[in-house]
């Protein structure tokens, strides 16, 4: 349930992201077998890697909306539901949503207040780059980014 939490980190911070991280490691075979197979089809991780990416290039913009607005909450409340029920056991993905949702929401502010005061210093491009990189490269560890499951 640990990887549900940390997913929850990561959908606090970037709505689209988690996805995309559970869809590539579906693809990869590193989620639970019974983790839902539309996962793993091309068109749907190649879908949520584009929407990562293109919330990605929109939090550089300087008119990109904070993400605590409600609709930013929701969209990193279900991303966050649905990554961490993949990447739990079946007989814990609701415990494990409600974790990863509790989660995004309490860190959707604490980041949002670290990013703020990073900005003020180094503006807004480049803490995007760096939070990005972040994210994706604890996201991956967290979904099992280069080991497959299954040999």
């Amino acid at each position: 349930m640990l990887r549900s939490i940390l997913i929850g980190i990561v959908a606090g911070q970037r709505a689209m992201t988690p996805l995309a991280l559970v869809a590539g490691a579906a693809r990869r075979g590193t989620l639970p077998d019974d983790a839902p197979a539309l996962l793993r089809h091309p068109a749907v991780t190649a879908g949520a890697v584009a929407l990562a990416a293109a919330e990605m290039a929109g939090d550089k913009m300087p008119s990109a909306p904070n993400r605590t607005i409600l609709p930013g909450l929701l969209a990193r409340g279900l991303t966050a539901a649905f990554a961490g029920a993949a990447l739990a056991p079946k007989e814990q993905r609701r415990t494990a949503a409600a974790l990863a949702v509790a989660t995004a929401v309490a860190t959707s502010y604490l980041g949002l207040a670290l990013r703020l005061r990073a900005m003020r210093r180094y503006g807004q491009t480049a803490t995007g780059f760096v939070e990005d990189a972040a994210l994706v490269g604890g996201g991956l560890a967290i979904v099992g980014g280069g080991t497959a499951k299954h040999p």
